[in-house]
């Protein structure tokens, strides 16, 4: 641009604030009532000791904006503030078209809002509590708005001590008095002033209501609940357990988070009860993902975006991972993990495509999950996973959420799920896709009122999580990232854990008053079913009996809009499976073959021919693995096959311990994802005449998020080769960019060059890198880890194996050559070692002397 916009204003403050100026184009921003507060506030000594003049106090505040800014642009994808300025990537919420049309040119408003006569209003109320006009009424200290934290007198949350206290009430002694009264607040009160299902109504004019006794059951609706994706490290293992032994008593469903889960989880207790989690989550992270997990499940979930912080991956602080969460997680205790903001195998929706098939190969009977978040254009994102055959969808919305989100995320990044729910069953029906897909909402949902309100917006399944965290003692403390929860809900801290005092029954009956509480609803409406009520949005109108200043230029047409029919014979429900194409895979043939090994354990040796369209070969034939032998898999090389030609995407993927595939040929992305203990080789066709160590014989994102076993590739993989390992050991020839990235555990070999950005977040696990020319540190993103010579005993003898495996298996002249010259070839080695992953041995290695 030829000319800088420079903004000076008294207004801009907050993270978000920059962030906005920056987005609509501003080059420089002085925000100097910021400074005059912080100067004051610094002068009455309210900031401690910490600054010692006004420019360091500046610098501070400039970092922290800095950071903050960052994480945003980060979380949108963009890597430079020049892409980032004037990209104007936002949408409004609550804003009337007069002050789109004129400040915000471009940007979408879908519910319009208030007016510039309400801004000016808002302002001059704001500026008469500071300078009120009669002096009697001057205050010596502005009010806590209370913007994050709840606070007497300040800003209206959904959550106050209140309705915590009559929820707890309700579910400790199934009083519905207590629940009558939580209800009524939170549908009259906290709704009706925080959410757009608070300014409707439902009609009782369209139906004529029916007897209570002619409405589906409780004990049926409540199987349409399902508890939010809370992982196992985010909370403690007591309330975990708790609120997957409820879900299972009411046939609901219980969600594993990212985090994985105790396989001991998976047996019955003596009573009959259950703490195994029917959804099994599948995040970036990958944490605790092996083939005997996902086997596991009822249903897999792929979580592409959080309502709360969506664009972020989550991060678990060291001081939470304990040794059974390391365990579980197969990372190393006292080292805090970090989950990539994106799925590193999902760039595209074919990408997304190929990862529900890897799961549904993963497990047959299981349904296939995608979780998105309520933005515009949700709706065209659904109907292209819908397309790409996933059996489930959840739209999350942005109010729902974790306590250990950014303040940035919490207040400011995803939409309400009425917006999300509504697009998404209008556009599904519209593209006659919505009898193949459940839809399920999410964000904040608590009352029968609301599961009515996402029924009739579309919705057919419902998620709740701060509810069900309330239900078992969780006071909104806001301190989950802390590990100091006072209620032992969300720590790891064994004092502070002794203090839950959750049960799973208090889970129970709160969820069946919401069910009755639904019953309820459904009689008034006229409707006996819950089928009968999705998308029926001639049930619901704008309520304008409500009075309210800001919400008089709101409109909900968007929303209440009924779904357009476009094909004869749409349904309004999922009311058919999709067909996943599982009776065209080679491993069909290969659990045949594989019989002996699959029922008495005997050993078998299979070749066959494969092709780049023989994708997740090996996956089913692992489900089955798991499901005869379970837990511990098979001994190694039971199930050993010879492939010769081109393997398609996701060759082994979730490869059980006991079978070995080699391939003779190259092999497409993806290969070894997830691997469980099996075992892969790929070496080029013997008669080749090409240098396998020059050329890439294998595609990107190897061995992403594999937790055991071996691989051996003679020849070069292409980017991003071992990211989120954690347990799996591999010897490669080259590498491209982002080698080893987020890597928890396990051990790499490169013996070859490597690309740009090597380690990057890698936190775990150790790699050897063969650099002659000593051209390997300038590859190297060492913000996680330091660089050594390769000096230690056991490190030589781990490296030399390897390297012996590798030349056994892929008759690589690479490997031999370093063999030869052994002595030589080690003073050339480079060892990666995480700096915490270094502090956490050596302080067990003190303890153990000690």
């Amino acid at each position: 641009t030829q000319i800088g916009i420079i903004v000076e204003t008294g207004e801009a403050r907050e993270v978000h604030h920059h962030c906005l100026l920056a987005g609509y184009g501003a080059d420089a921003i002085n925000p100097y009532l910021a400074f005059e507060a912080l100067w004051q506030a610094n002068k009455e000594k309210l900031l401690g000791e910490m600054y010692s003049s006004e420019d360091a106090l500046v610098a501070g505040y400039k970092k922290g904006i800095a950071k903050g800014m960052l994480k945003v642009m980060a979380k949108m994808g963009i890597s430079t503030l020049q892409s980032y300025k004037g990209a104007q990537i936002f949408e409004a919420v609550g804003l009337a078209g007069e002050i789109i049309d004129k400040c915000f040119c471009g940007t979408a408003s879908r519910v319009q809002g208030v007016n510039f006569d309400v801004l000016i209003d808002e302002s001059h109320r704001r500026h008469t509590i500071g300078y009120p006009a009669k002096e009697g009424d001057v205050i010596s200290v502005l009010n806590n708005p209370g913007d994050f934290h709840w606070r007497s007198g300040g800003d209206l949350h959904m959550w106050n001590p209140d309705t915590i206290f009559n929820l707890q009430i309700a579910a400790r002694n199934n009083n519905v008095e207590a629940y009558s009264e939580f209800a009524r607040y939170a549908n009259e009160e906290a709704t009706r002033r925080c959410a757009f299902r608070g300014l409707l109504k439902f009609r009782t004019d369209v139906n004529e209501s029916i007897p209570l006794d002619k409405v589906e059951p409780a004990s049926e609706i409540v199987k349409r609940f399902a508890t939010g994706a809370m992982s196992f490290g985010s909370i403690s293992q007591e309330i975990h357990e708790s609120l997957a032994i409820a879900m299972n008593r009411l046939g609901g469903k219980s969600n594993t988070g990212e985090g994985g889960e105790d396989s001991a989880r998976f047996n019955p207790l003596p009573n009959g009860d259950s703490k195994r989690s029917a959804i099994k989550q599948v995040a970036s992270g990958r944490f605790g993902v092996t083939a005997w997990y996902l086997t596991n499940a009822d249903e897999l979930q792929i979580k592409i975006a959080q309502g709360a912080k969506p664009g972020e991956g989550g991060e678990l602080p060291g001081r939470k991972v304990d040794e059974q969460i390391a365990r579980i997680r197969h990372s190393t205790p006292g080292v805090g993990l970090i989950s990539p903001p994106p799925h590193h195998d999902i760039y595209s929706i074919e990408d997304i495509a190929q990862l529900i098939h890897d799961l549904k190969n993963a497990n047959r009977e299981a349904r296939i999950s995608v979780k998105l978040v309520s933005e515009i254009g949700v709706g065209t994102i659904a109907a292209g996973v819908t397309k790409a055959k996933t059996d489930h969808l959840v739209i999350a919305g942005h109010d729902g959420g974790t306590g250990a989100s950014p303040l940035t995320s919490i207040k400011h990044a995803g939409l309400p799920w009425e917006l999300g729910i509504a697009e998404t069953h209008q556009t599904l029906v519209m593209n006659n896709l919505r009898s193949r897909v459940a839809l399920q909402t999410d964000g904040q949902l608590k009352t029968g009122r609301d599961i009515a309100i996402a029924a009739l917006l579309g919705a057919e399944e419902f998620g709740f999580s701060t509810a069900p965290l309330i239900t078992q003692g969780c006071i909104m403390m806001r301190k989950c990232h802390l590990n100091t929860c006072p209620v032992g809900v969300a720590t790891q801290d064994p004092e502070l854990r002794k203090k839950f005092k959750g049960k799973p029954e208090h889970l129970v009956n709160y969820m069946f008053m919401v069910a009755e509480e639904l019953r309820g609803i459904m009689a008034r409406i006229g409707v006996s079913t819950v089928n009968e009520m999705i998308g029926r949005v001639d049930l619901l109108d704008t309520d304008h009996a409500i009075d309210h200043w800001k919400a008089k230029g709101l409109d909900l047409s968007a929303i209440l809009e009924p779904a357009q029919v476009v094909f004869e014979g749409t349904e309004f429900y999922c009311v058919r499976q999709q067909d996943h194409g599982l009776d065209k895979a080679l491993d069909n043939e290969l659990i045949r073959l594989a019989a002996p090994a699959l029922e008495k354990g005997e050993k078998v040796f299979i070749e066959h021919e494969i092709i780049n369209t023989n994708r997740v070969v090996g996956t089913m034939l692992s489900n089955e693995v798991c499901k005869k032998w379970k837990a511990e898999m098979l001994p190694e090389d039971t199930i050993n096959i010879k492939f010769n030609g081109s393997a398609g995407q996701s060759f082994g993927a979730w490869l059980a311990k006991g079978i070995t595939m080699t391939v003779e040929g190259d092999a497409n992305d993806y290969v070894g994802k997830g691997l469980s203990g099996g075992k892969i080789v790929i070496y080029p066709p013997k008669e080749s005449t090409f240098q396998a160590e020059e050329n890439i014989i294998a595609g990107n994102v190897i061995l992403y998020g594999a937790t055991s076993g071996e691989a051996y590739i003679r020849g070069i993989a292409a980017e991003r080769f071992a990211v989120r390992n954690s347990g799996a050991s591999a010897v490669i020839e080259g590498i491209g960019d982002h080698g080893c990235e987020y890597m928890t555990g396990g051990c790499v070999v490169v013996l070859g060059k490597t690309g740009r950005n090597f380690g990057a977040g890698m936190s775990g696990g150790t790699a050897y890198v063969w650099d002659p020319d000593g051209s390997f540190p300038c590859r190297c993103n060492m913000e996680s880890f330091e660089l050594e010579p390769v000096s230690s005993a056991v490190d030589i003898l781990e490296l030399k194996q390897l390297i012996k495996n590798h030349a056994e298996y892929t008759n690589s002249p690479v490997a031999r050559k370093v063999l030869e010259d052994w002595e030589n070839s080690l003073s050339q080695f480079v060892k990666v070692m995480p700096t915490d992953y270094k502090r956490v041995l050596a302080e067990r290695a003190t303890a153990s002397a000690a």
